[in-house]
């Protein structure tokens, strides 16, 4: 059986070794690939948007871990649920920031995103009605609560967004 031939390119022609690339514009954008990181995203709307989640939800975390639990099921849910998130959006943050997605396409990064952020923004939604209904009024409490309320309206906003982005593509896509 015959393949056919085959190419083998090095980076070293007989002239001796191959000159680098020639510098453009788009090479030198913050959006190249030769960057390790992605600086665009940190000032990007979906880069603010996952800062902010992960700061509500630390501070949402530690009123509660710093109050007088008067219940405890309901309060180790909400830091099981408010610690479960964070390490999520924040695996999320770096998968964006240093590109990683490139390089693993083998799972549908958008897809993977929208669906932790379902989970996420349903388990965080429940976490925060049981822990407002059962803080007596402890400021410690209710601000924890209120800061997972706060969280959940930004994981809503990731999920329109990311929404909104998915449709937009497969509309674009299909018209090809």
């Amino acid at each position: 059986m015959s393949h056919g031939a085959r190419v083998i390119r090095t980076g070293v022609s007989s002239a001796g070794p191959a000159a680098p690339p020639a510098s453009t514009a788009a090479s030198s954008s913050a959006g190249s690939d030769a960057e390790l990181m992605d600086g665009a995203y940190f000032r990007s709307c979906a880069g603010i948007l996952k800062v902010a989640q992960m700061i509500s939800l630390v501070v949402g975390f530690i009123s509660v871990n710093n109050s007088p639990w008067t219940d405890y099921s309901v309060y180790s849910y909400f830091q099981i649920v408010t610690m479960c998130d964070l390490v999520m959006i924040l695996f999320f943050y770096v998968i964006h920031i240093f590109r990683i997605y490139r390089k693993l396409t083998c799972v549908s990064w958008p897809l993977a995103e929208f669906l932790h952020y379902l989970i996420g923004t349903i388990l965080l939604l429940i976490a925060s009605i049981v822990a407002a209904s059962k803080s007596y009024n402890l400021t410690g409490l209710v601000a924890g609560a209120t800061f997972g309320f706060l969280a959940t309206i930004l994981c809503v906003l990731s999920i329109w967004s990311s929404y909104k982005v998915s449709c937009i593509t497969q509309s674009t896509n299909a018209s090809v």
